[in-house]
């Protein structure tokens, strides 16, 4: 989750996430997740004259916000990081000596009611990060059938109370279409009696659509051996998780890449014989400080892990 809006410029865990990319001057670098350039301006800070920095996001307010930066070293693509390789082989790059991927929602786009990502506005329930294409949570909610509400609310949203919401999702657009958010805030918080202190009813509903219909999950499986690939012997890999969903996958991913393959069954061979691992990890996952998480709250779940390619 990027929270560097334009006045402030404070992008979660910057000073970690720079350090974790050891940035050489000469290097290319890649931000998978731009959104209004907070991480992106302080890497191209560090880069020399020959550096290279090549930047990505789905959000077209994202893209339209980066064309801010003239910068020759720099490139922004309109693309998912599910696209990265594509990206670079179009760009005619072949490897790349650091990856960050800050994961999750934008601060921008929580705090634009338009996009409907938020149940703090009432406002159409889009929920899309690429508004050019795609099916809305609107549209989702409209033609899915009551087993699939109730899988993606319990498996992106880890909402106990999935059965029950799906239900009254499918007799609610009966009545009518749910079609915002205020509506569909009002309609969860009438089922979900109890949440855990300072939470919103609807907070785990709202996280399970978002999720679904920007199949995150699926885009963090794909990039990260994408990435992995990508980078050269010593590159960096780091990535910015915001809940256990998405921090589950890298840790796993990261942990099978730095464990060394296993000898043939029935072979005698010595551990020195065999390939090294992928990568090694650098470090434990890293917190936002106390000082961080008092002048922005929302960095008080980030999760920073460190890789480099052996």
């Amino acid at each position: 989750m990027r929270t560097d809006g334009r006045a402030a410029h404070q992008p979660v865990l910057l000073s970690e996430a720079l350090a974790a990319l050891d940035i050489q001057p000469h290097g290319v670098y890649v931000d998978a997740t731009f959104g209004r350039g907070g991480h992106s301006r302080a890497i191209l800070a560090r880069l020399g004259p020959h550096g290279r920095l090549i930047a990505l996001d789905r959000d077209p307010a994202a893209i339209a916000a980066g064309q801010e930066i003239r910068d020759a070293r720099f490139s922004l693509v309109h693309a998912p990081f599910g696209r990265l390789s594509a990206v670079l082989d179009a760009l005619g790059i072949e490897a790349v000596d650091g990856v960050l991927l800050d994961l999750g929602v934008s601060s921008p786009q929580l705090d634009d009611p338009a996009r409907g990502m938020s149940f703090r506005f009432d406002a159409p329930l889009d929920m899309r990060m690429d508004t050019t294409g795609g099916e809305t949570a609107a549209e989702f909610l409209a033609r899915a059938d009551q087993s699939e509400i109730e899988e993606v609310i319990r498996e992106y949203g880890e909402e106990r109370f999935a059965h029950a919401l799906a239900k009254a999702i499918v007799a609610a657009r009966q009545q009518g279409r749910l079609s915002s958010t205020g509506q569909l805030a009002a309609l969860v918080a009438s089922v979900v009696r109890t949440r855990e202190p300072n939470q919103h009813p609807a907070t785990r509903t709202f996280q399970a659509l978002r999720i679904h219909v920007n199949r995150e999950l699926e885009e963090l499986s794909l990039v990260l051996p994408q990435a992995l690939s990508r980078l050269r012997p010593g590159g960096r890999l780091a990535v910015i998780s915001f809940h256990s969903l998405e921090d589950r996958i890298v840790k796993r991913f990261l942990r099978s890449a730095a464990t060394p393959p296993a000898p043939p069954k029935g072979v005698p061979v010595k551990a020195s014989e065999l390939p090294p691992p992928q990568v090694r990890l650098i470090g434990k996952a890293q917190k936002a400080s106390e000082a961080e998480i008092a002048t922005n709250p929302r960095a008080r779940s980030a999760r920073l892990r460190v890789a480099e390619k052996c």
